[in-house]
């Protein structure tokens, strides 16, 4: 069974665990997108773990990890990652590989990536996490980009970087009055990242396709989530790489006639990080207190997440877009000792109801939603195990859900721990 897992709303809604859970079943989990801006939050016995690049089934003795090439790796990062890893006795040589295809990240992205969200405007801010995705992106679709094979041959990477690093420190110059970067700086610490990253790469689209032959289980993860996607999200307001199950494909190098099921993880509420519109977030009283209780502050940088009610008509793209077989719902409990609960099925723009999610940025900034509202419950959901033991108004909640998405929900997970899940 292949399987791709996908966030169907902002990112942040609890992939982790649920590719945590999925991999006891997968003989191997890759990384298709994104970069060390996005994290994966596991507990586990009493232990707390976040992953920025490497996939979370690393925690799985004896599974393969895979960071695709449509990933962009900051070397010093996966190297961070790999060490702590080792340092809490978990294997990770001969299990983790690297696409030889995956672009890198320089020391001239990150400071692009700062100096540019700092000198924009308010209003035109991103909320970027500074890490050098966006710059390293723009790169590899202006052919400016170098990749991890181009470390196989020293002259070559030398060549290469001289070439870039001359283009990028103009931009520095004369646009962000910086002195620009040091050649030398850069190449010496590449240098030393050379001969071992180069023993985690390998050709990861014809190992995967050998693998999928030979009937191995197939796990795919991505970062972020699909309103995040750069084609399908909500742009400008997004991530630079495709976070939809388009990624998958391209990020990986699979075909999509290996792929069996699509997994759609939502929250039982919606939650974004950094800047854009957001139609259904909480008033300031309820903002607060489902940011404390569901503990909502970003794994990667730790800003807090602006919450809101339940949007079905984000989901609905979602489902549309990637094509979900069915549903994980998480942090149903955190709804838990609400009165009534709300979910937005349809937008008012301009005097007119719109049930579709609007491509036009000033239409969807400008969204006020239409909510149907449900009695809530008070029961604590952190112990039920099964369907039946949900409180009936849970049970209404998910059943509506699922109506309006017309995608069944297989996966309901009522707290952190691997063993609060329920599974339909």
């Amino acid at each position: 069974m292949n399987r791709i897992l996908i966030g169907a709303q902002w990112g942040d809604e609890g992939k982790g665990k649920i590719i945590d859970l999925l991999t006891a079943k997968s003989d191997i989990v890759v990384r298709y997108q994104g970069g060390n801006n996005a994290g994966h939050t596991v507990k586990f016995d009493s232990e707390t773990c976040v992953l920025h690049l490497i996939p979370s089934g690393i925690l799985h003795a004896g599974k393969i990890c895979v960071i695709g090439g449509g990933v962009v790796l900051d070397p010093e990062a996966f190297f961070e990652e790999v060490r702590a890893l080792e340092k809490r006795n978990i294997r990770v040589r001969g299990r983790l590989f690297v696409s030889d295809q995956a672009h890198m990240i320089f020391p001239y992205h990150k400071l692009l990536d700062r100096l540019k969200e700092e000198s924009a405007s308010e209003k035109d801010m991103i909320g970027t996490t500074k890490k050098g995705i966006g710059p390293c992106y723009a790169d590899k679709m202006a052919r400016l980009g170098i990749r991890v094979a181009d470390l196989k041959y020293l002259d070559y990477f030398a060549q290469r970087l001289e070439s870039v690093l001359k283009e990028r420190n103009e931009t520095l110059r004369k646009i962000y009055n910086h002195p620009g970067l040091s050649f030398k700086e850069i190449f010496s610490k590449f240098k030393k990242y050379r001969k071992e990253l180069l023993e985690f790469a390998i050709d990861t689209p014809r190992y995967l396709y050998d693998a999928t032959k030979r009937g191995k289980s197939v796990l795919f993860e991505g970062a972020q989530g699909t309103l995040l996607d750069v084609d399908h999200g909500t742009y400008p307001f997004v991530t630079s790489s495709n976070a939809s199950v388009g990624g998958a494909i391209t990020g990986s190098g699979v075909s999509p006639t290996v792929i069996d099921r699509v997994i759609g993880v939502v929250k039982a509420y919606t939650t974004r990080v950094g800047e854009g519109p957001f139609p259904s977030q909480f008033p300031p009283r309820l903002l607060k207190h489902i940011q404390t209780k569901g503990e909502e502050f970003g794994a990667t940088t730790g800003r807090p997440r602006r919450c809101g009610w339940f949007d079905a008509v984000i989901a609905r793209h979602s489902v549309r877009i990637n094509g979900l077989d069915e549903m994980a719902i998480m942090k149903l409990d955190i709804l838990s000792g609400l009165s009534e609960i709300k979910i937005a099925t349809a937008y008012r723009i301009g005097g007119k109801i719109r049930k579709d999610y609007p491509h036009s940025t000033y239409e969807f900034s400008h969204a006020q939603p239409v909510y149907e509202t449900m009695k809530g419950w008070k029961e604590d959901l952190s112990g039920v195990k099964r369907w039946k033991d949900f409180p009936l108004n849970a049970q209404k909640y998910l059943k509506r859900i699922e109506t309006i998405l017309e995608t069944p929900i297989k996966i309901i997970s009522v707290g952190s721990k691997r063993a609060q899940t329920v599974f339909l």
